[in-house]
């Protein structure tokens, strides 16, 4: 298998062509996890977030930090970046109040299905446990990374150890640094040997496979400071990881301090020649959750209605500012070849690949 994949990838080498303005295009791809469509696009919701506060001391001050009059006024407090840059700037789909309906394809609703079909626009019927092996299919950032104009230049930094898996990090041959595991090399910054030594004496309060998203995010910003990749994925999990432990106050924290990277890492591309003017930012979540207030809002899968209900956002100089978008229908399984397409690249696989959004990309 590992020698018709790599044969297949090779003779795509030479039927794409590059000029020089696409492979100067850059992407950084981020995930969250299970973060539903109705807090990024509603705010929070008065009856989980009273219930996760009863009691607490704080309640008072983080009632008033989340708590607005209107969804507008609570979605802008929860994420100010995306609704105040990315939303003027970029699109937002997946607002079901206004029609825009973003779904998944496959028949799971849970993580490794939803990031499998996330990064290779295809719907494996096969991939049915979180606990699956190395992924037979082959990923989007696996294909770009046999691109010449690309090579070597592609990475992921993800809280959830199983990336290694999901992105056949073997095969690949890409760097993928996922749960608590150092980065290495000899050409490490301060920061970095800092951080690794760090992440080994937080407290492992999501397990021993999921470390804390600002761990994840500090190293894939000094990896990308320090390489320059022109494509990069970072991977949150705690928002997934504090709604399993019904933390409705923690996964909105959770969920605003994931926006505060974004912004973060946004200021830093757009103060550095390499990337200013030149990257497309895509954020996307691998499945919904329940939609009920409060007895299922904690859970994902086939038999928990909601939980094929997903969003996604995209800011760059290939896609027009259309804002919130109305009155359509899209799904999962079509962001590989949409993210390709922002490259420039034509994405092609052995397996089928959803089309790409025509909305995301401005032809001009």
């Amino acid at each position: 298998m590992k020698k018709i994949l790599l044969s297949f990838l090779g003779s795509l080498i030479c039927s794409i062509g590059f000029s020089q303005k696409q492979t100067d295009r850059k992407i950084i791809i981020i995930t969250f996890d299970g973060y539903r469509w109705e807090d990024v696009f509603k705010g929070p919701d008065s009856i989980k977030l009273v219930t996760s506060l009863k009691g607490k001391k704080d309640s008072a001050q983080q009632m008033k930090e989340f708590w607005g009059k209107s969804n507008i006024e609570r979605r802008q407090k929860l994420m100010p970046f995306l609704w105040e840059t990315i939303a003027v700037k970029g699109q937002v789909y997946g607002n079901r109040e206004l029609d825009s309906k973003v779904n998944v394809k496959n028949n799971y609703w849970f993580s490794y299905p939803g990031y499998n079909e996330i990064f290779t626009g295809y719907p494996d019927t096969t991939i049915n446990s979180n606990d699956y092996p190395a992924n037979p299919n082959v990923t989007l950032l696996e294909f770009l990374n046999q691109q010449p104009a690309y090579k070597n230049k592609v990475a992921s930094y993800a809280s959830w150890a199983a990336f290694t898996r999901i992105l056949n990090k073997e095969r690949s041959g890409i760097p993928v640094n996922a749960g608590f595991t150092n980065v290495e090399g000899k050409n490490l910054t301060d920061n970095e040997r800092l951080i690794n030594q760090q992440q080994h004496l937080l407290p492992k309060v999501f397990g021993p496979n999921e470390r804390h998203d600002a761990v994840t995010y500090f190293l894939a910003k000094e990896y990308l400071k320090r390489e320059h990749p022109k494509v990069l994925h970072i991977s949150f999990i705690e928002t997934d990881a504090y709604a399993h432990r019904d933390l409705y106050d923690m996964y909105l924290a959770s969920g605003r301090n994931n926006d505060k990277m974004i912004e973060d890492v946004w200021t830093y591309i757009q103060n550095d020649p390499f990337y200013k003017d030149q990257t497309t930012l895509f954020i996307a979540t691998d499945h919904g959750r329940g939609d009920n207030a409060i007895d299922n809002w904690t859970h994902h899968n086939s038999k928990t209605p909601g939980s094929d209900q997903v969003w996604f956002a995209v800011m760059g100089p290939y896609t027009k500012p259309l804002g919130e978008i109305q009155n359509q229908q899209v799904y999962q399984y079509q962001y590989a070849k949409t993210m390709a397409a922002l490259l420039g690249v034509n994405f092609i696989t052995p397996q089928p690949v959803g089309p790409e959004i025509k909305t995301v990309i401005d032809a001009n």
